[in-house]
């Protein structure tokens, strides 16, 4: 079995957005209502192609075909796809502000692998390099486990209120990291 990580291209974006569509469904099982999973999956989840072009998103590729994606920013954006962002989405500060875990998908048939720990530290990494000392993201109920177990702390609940009166818990988390 071979796993590789790489940066995201413009090519992965639409097998990204159906792994993401797959897994937004499936792995919420247990966690949200079909109703929530489908609602959050429809209107908040997919690609962010600022990261794409930052190149600070990547995908796990297990034996050749696409098994995770999911990336960090230095980018004010905490959470949502492309069709999610009004405005400008300025730089953070890394002395002063949190870099951003973001858009973290497992493709259903590869869950509970070791692939979302082993690409948030890729992302972690990648964040410390930057010059970052903190990480935030907004999580799913689903990611929280993972989260926590990788030493994230919840900060703050947040409820999304989406079309059709659906409501849809999520954690806003932070963790510190150490910078080489």
């Amino acid at each position: 079995m071979t796993i590789a990580v790489r940066h995201a291209t413009p090519a992965d974006i639409p097998a990204m957005e159906a792994l993401i569509k797959r897994s937004g469904i499936a792995l919420s099982e247990g966690f949200y209502t079909a109703e929530q999973a489908q609602a959050v999956t429809r209107h908040v989840f997919g690609v962010d192609t600022q990261l794409v072009a930052d190149q600070t998103y990547f995908v796990i590729e297990k034996n050749g075909q696409l098994a995770a994606c999911g990336g960090w920013s230095k980018r004010s954006t905490l959470f949502g796809a492309d069709r999610t962002k009004q405005g400008a989405d300025p730089l953070l500060d890394p002395a002063r502000e949190p870099a951003r875990i973001r858009a973290f998908f497992v493709d259903p048939s590869a869950a509970r692998q070791g692939l979302g720990r082993l690409l948030l530290q890729h992302c972690t990494d990648a964040a410390a390099t930057g010059g970052f000392h903190t990480l935030e993201l907004a999580a799913t109920m689903p990611g929280v486990p993972l989260y926590m177990a990788c030493g994230f702390e919840v900060v703050e609940h947040i409820e999304l209120d989406l079309p059709d009166n659906v409501k849809v818990p999520l954690a806003k988390m932070r963790k510190s990291i150490k910078v080489e």
